[in-house]
């Protein structure tokens, strides 16, 4: 196998950025950018369900919407899996 002169063999990709995986980096910039986000938005709103009204910091609402999106994701990725 020949080497390149990046010392990694021909045919193979780095997917790395300075010894980081990119998966990581990416997840990385994700988590910012959605906590920025959630603290971005600290206004109280009023959130109507079928029966009752609740009153609670957007950040909050949107961190559970966050929350029941990852569950339901993981919950999927493991069914199709099979």
């Amino acid at each position: 196998m020949t080497k390149t002169s990046g010392g990694s063999p021909s045919g193979t990709q780095r997917n790395e950025i300075a010894g980081i995986p990119t998966r990581y980096i990416g997840i990385g910039v994700i988590v910012v950018l959605a906590v920025w986000f959630l603290f971005a938005n600290l206004d109280k709103v009023k959130i109507q369900f079928w029966v009752f009204t609740v009153t609670c910091p957007l950040w909050i609402a949107l961190l559970a919407t966050l929350l029941a999106g990852t569950a339901l994701g993981w919950l999927l990725k493991g069914r199709r899996s099979r």
